[in-house]
Order: structure tokens, then C-alpha cells, then sequence
């Protein structure tokens, strides 16, 4: 008999057995930064606790599983005796984006649109006659021909040029973005990890522009006590250090960057937990952990009016809610004329996604 068979549902169930510990140990990758040995080794703890496993398909069979699906390779030479691969680097960058952005949908590649119309590459519904130098990918064929019918007839059809249409379009741009990270050791301090989510979003974000936005730049940059850029495979390995914050060679860092992209439209994204308390003058290390600085308070907001002038917004995400750190921060932001955003680590990647989306429109 045909129909169908029903049971009670079980929230977490669904996919295969591997496809379930698979997601969680994509997870506990980001928090162990890579290391594929201690991810095991805290698989097996929860595996332990919590049953995660059955006699069909046990932790060997998962491991086994890793390796021949190509994410971690043998290495005896580190830690755990196995490496994650890129096809791993990739999972945890779509993973991400599914977390983060997920109320998104794959789509074709894109680019930002702007308020110009005229020759540009998105269709709008308006239609126009042909001029001469209108792209012919552009034609309004169904218009074209329907012209040609009224205006010459069925029995001595014809298309001439005054019966041809064209498909309006939008101009559309490029964005040169460059994300900063900050690394420095508030971002782990009190026990409450912030690093990871910071990852999670880099991730997220890098995913998000290569498969909707595919022609637009995205630098990474993590900065402690100085700044240096990191490719995007670097990102689920970053740790933090015994780092201050110095948010001036970040935002230098970041303008020689997008100095060096040929592209009008360019800003900087910032993530950080903690208040400026360091600077570099020459070869020593002005260092204050004490309050505001004035002297590096100052060198920020004279940056930050630096990037107004070159039309570089700065969108800062502060994971803190410290009364003078807001006032510090929405000083830098009315300097800059940029966005400020005060989340908690759960809401951060969906301020991201609202800062990024309307950044598009020129």
C-alpha cells in the first residue's frame, strides 16, 4: 500500500553518520586552530560523554572516512600525526557562511550594482531604442522582432535598425575590502574566547565575496603589537599572542593595501574587543594598558580622518561595552564618518553582512 510512514522527529538527527560528527568536527577545527590531532582528541572526549558514535560506525571509521574524502592527509612530523587539507580550508569557509550568512542563497556571479544606469552588465525591465554602439548581447530580441512585424508585415518581413531594442542596464563597480583581525591577548582574556568568532566571520565574509562577488578584492590583516597581512588559508589557524593592540599599524597596513588596488571603491572592516595601547615610534614600542592614551588616541583619530579624506570608510565591530571604550570608538567613527557596531560575539556576523550589503550601492 502507498502512502506515507511517519515518525516522531528527533531534533539533530538527519544526514549520514559521518555528515554529523563531520559538522561538529568542522567546529572544534576553528577552536584548536587547525591542529587535527587535538580535534580528535576533543571528538573522542565528547563522543565519550555524550555516545556520538555507534557500533556500525565508530571514531575509527570517522577517521578513516577524513582521509580517504581527502580533508586530512598523513604527517607524522605533526602534531596528532595529521594535516588538514584545502579541501578541509574550503569546508570550513562554506560552513562559516552557512552559520553566518544563512539566509543566503548560492547564486551567479554578481557584482555591486549603483544607482547610473546605462551600458553596464545588469539587465533593468526598461527598455530602449538601439543606439549605435549598444552592446548586441543587450538586444531586446522578443521587442525587436514584434517592432519588425508592425512595422513591416509578416509577408515582406525585415528587421532594420529602427526596429531594434536594448535592454536598459546598471553601471555596476567593484569593492576593494580589507578585513582586520585583532590578535592581541584581551582576545582570550577572562576566559572568554573571542578569536574564534572572529575567524568564523573572516571566513564567512571570504566565502560570501568569492561565490556572489567574485571580481571584488578581500585583504586579511591581523594586527597585535605590529600588523602584517595573512592569506585566507591562514585564517582558521590564527592564534592569539602576547600581543598588545596596535591599531595604528593595522589601519596604516590597511590604507598601503588598498593604495595598491586600482579601484574607487575601497573600505576597511575592523574587529576588535579591546581599546588602542600601543603604538611603534621607530624601532621601541610606546606601550599603555592604562585607560586612553592621549598620544594614541590621538595617532588613531588622525588615521581614521585620513581615510575620510581618501573616502575609505571604516566599519569597526567592538565586542566591548566599556562606557569609555564606546566613547572612543564612536569619536574614531564620526571622525572617519564610518559605522560602529557594539554586538555581543553571537551577533557579529550579521552586522557584517548588513554593514557589507550596503556598502555595495555607490
Amino acid at each position: 500500500m502507498l502512502g506515507f510512514k511517519f515518525s516522531e522527529y528527533t531534533p539533530g538527527e538527519g544526514g549520514t553518520p559521518f555528515d554529523r560528527l563531520f559538522k561538529l568536527f568542522q567546529e572544534i577545527m576553528l577552536y584548536t586552530s587547525g591542529n587535527v590531532g587535538e580535534a580528535l582528541s576533543w571528538l573522542n572526549e565528547l563522543d565519550r560523554q555524550y555516545n556520538l558514535t555507534t557500533d556500525e560506525y565508530g571514531m575509527g571509521d570517522f577517521l578513516r572516512d577524513l582521509q580517504e574524502k581527502g580533508y586530512i592527509n598523513n604527517d607524522q612530523n605533526s602534531e596528532g600525526g595529521f594535516n588538514p587539507t584545502r579541501k578541509m580550508e574550503i569546508s570550513l569557509r562554506q560552513k562559516s557562511l552557512d552559520d553566518i550568512f544563512g539566509d543566503l542563497k548560492r547564486a551567479k556571479s554578481g557584482h555591486h550594482k549603483t544607482g547610473f544606469v546605462g551600458r553596464g552588465d545588469e539587465h533593468t525591465s526598461e527598455i530602449k531604442p538601439y543606439e549605435f554602439g549598444d552592446p548586441l548581447e543587450q538586444m531586446a530580441v522578443t521587442d525587436s522582432l514584434r517592432n519588425a512585424y508592425i512595422n513591416n508585415g509578416i509577408d515582406d518581413f525585415k528587421l532594420t535598425q529602427e526596429d531594434l531594442e536594448v535592454h536598459e542596464t546598471f553601471f555596476q563597480s567593484q569593492m576593494s575590502s580589507v578585513l582586520m583581525i585583532d590578535i592581541s591577548h584581551s582576545m582570550i582574556l577572562y576566559g572568554e574566547d573571542r578569536i574564534t568568532p572572529a575567524k568564523k566571520v573572516a571566513l564567512a565574509l571570504a566565502e560570501f565575496i568569492q561565490t556572489r562577488f567574485p571580481k571584488d578584492t578581500l585583504d586579511i590583516l591581523v594586527f597585535g603589537n605590529d600588523a602584517w597581512p595573512i592569506e585566507l588559508k591562514d585564517v582558521p589557524y590564527l592564534q592569539v599572542g602576547p600581543y598588545h593592540t596596535n591599531t595604528v599599524a593595522g589601519l596604516e597596513l590597511a590604507l598601503d593595501i588598498l593604495k595598491r588596488r586600482r579601484n574607487p571603491n575601497k573600505q576597511i572592516f575592523m574587529i576588535t574587543d579591546g581599546k588602542p595601547t600601543c603604538l611603534k615610534i621607530g624601532k621601541n614600542y610606546y606601550k599603555n594598558s592604562f585607560g586612553l592614551d592621549r598620544k594614541i588616541v590621538n595617532r588613531c583619530l588622525s588615521l581614521a580622518m585620513r581615510c575620510k579624506k581618501m573616502d575609505v570608510p571604516i566599519t569597526t565591530f567592538m565586542i566591548a561595552q566599556d562606557p569609555y571604550l564606546v566613547q572612543f570608538v564612536e569619536a574614531f567613527t564620526a571622525t572617519n564618518n564610518g559605522k560602529a557596531f557594539y554586538s555581543s560575539l553571537e551577533g557579529l556576523g550579521s552586522f557584517v553582512l548588513e554593514s557589507y550589503k550596503k556598502r555595495k550601492r555607490k
